[in-house]
């Protein structure tokens, strides 16, 4: 399908903090519109970047950004490690993969995942034998986190603390530290996901990407691992802990269980994104190994609000729109809901990562897709 509206994302250059082969636009993770303020991050960065939606342009087949914030995590949350190591372009990356608010708080969510090295075109076979065996863990990915957020002159802005005593809203991530925390413990003997905790992300091992507020839980989306065709998103629900700064897991149901599990038929491919659309849940469907498709959006009527663990078959869930990828190239990454400037169509906003050298305008500026959105297909009774 082709996009019928486009949106030029433009970011400051001086902001570009990444390696000097890589820039913020050129590996768009994630993305979540709230009103005229768009949240968006890079997978290599440890900040967010907020900008801000202007009008649409006389077709009504564009619309444009300005003001481009960065929000450096470390402002806001105690992370295990400092930005960068032991040299300026060696970044301890949060590789940032969710995005999610409830009116309150920005959810925001990291991959929680190792990776393996890569062979580079002009290493010999040792060498690349060498990087292929060599996997590593960066301790900022063990990230799962809220920040307050509140509306300032008409825009969205975060705050590490605000409210009065007794309403105070604080930043807070889950106990944990530069080696996992308490959802990978927790997840250690699962009989499911256990195994692929050692496995790196881009070999099916276990990788989150995507993250959606459901009433009081948070619905986590695994790229991988696919368990026989059968992809999965995790439940849990986090409260504050006693120290400040700090989350741990709650239960999730009346038995006191700290984690549901829901298994979706999507056809061999793992979750890239997760899209609460009223009591619906809309999935980013792609490859979880390493390749460049097929890439789809499903959606999962009633899905915002499971409630139990139900396992998802194929035709209890619509193929919504099948998304355009390149090779070697834009890969569709993240996703939010999108309405035209008449706010009648409701459609969806798509970022990419590897953007094509098509999709770059300038120094600084990136155009994400626009899709119109299909209506919910109506059932019958059951």
């Amino acid at each position: 399908m082709h996009p019928t509206n486009i949106v030029l994302l433009e970011f400051h250059p001086e902001q570009d903090n990444l390696t000097h082969d890589k820039e913020l636009r050129d590996g768009l993770s994630v993305a979540l519109r709230m009103g005229n303020t768009i949240w968006l991050a890079n997978d290599e960065s440890v900040s967010l970047e907020r900008v801000t939606l202007c009008e649409e342009d006389s077709r009504g087949k564009s619309s444009f950004t300005r003001d481009h914030t960065q929000f450096r995590l470390h402002d806001y949350l105690d992370l295990p490690l400092p930005p960068h190591g032991e040299t300026r372009e060696d970044i301890n990356e949060a590789d940032i993969e969710g995005l999610a608010c409830d009116n309150k708080y920005l959810w925001l969510t990291g991959s929680h995942s190792l990776r393996r090295k890569q062979p580079r075109p002009d290493d010999g076979a040792k060498k690349a034998h060498k990087r292929l065996c060599s996997v590593g863990a960066d301790g900022n990915r063990y990230l799962l986190a809220r920040i307050p957020i509140v509306e300032e002159a008409g825009a969205y802005t975060l705050v590490k603390e605000t409210g009065q005593e007794g309403k105070r809203r604080s930043a807070a991530m889950l106990r944990g530290d530069e080696h996992g925390n308490e959802l990978t413990a927790l997840l250690k003997d699962d009989e499911h996901f256990g195994p692929f905790l050692h496995i790196p992300g881009k070999d099916n091992g276990f990788d989150i990407e995507g993250i959606a507020v459901a009433g009081k839980h948070l619905l986590l989306g695994l790229r991988g691992p696919v368990l026989r065709g059968w992809a999965a998103i995790l439940e849990v629900a986090l409260v504050d802990d006693e120290q400040p700064g700090r989350l741990k897991l709650a239960p999730v149901d009346a038995e006191g269980a700290l984690l549901r599990k829901h298994f979706l038929d999507l056809g061999g491919l793992g979750i890239r994104d997760l899209c609460a659309q009223g009591k619906d849940l809309l999935i980013l469907a792609g490859p979880t190994m390493d390749l460049d498709g097929p890439v789809h959006v499903y959606r999962w009527v009633g899905g915002a609000q499971p409630g139990s663990e139900p396992v998802m078959h194929a035709d209890q869930l619509e193929r919504v729109l099948s998304l355009p990828y390149g090779v070697g190239v834009d890969h569709p990454e993240g996703m939010t809901l999108f309405q035209s400037g008449d706010g009648k169509e409701e459609a969806l906003m798509v970022v990419y990562d590897s953007a094509a050298p098509s999709r770059q305008i300038g120094d600084s500026t990136i155009v994400a897709d626009v899709f119109p959105l299909p209506a919910r297909r109506k059932r019958g009774k059951a």
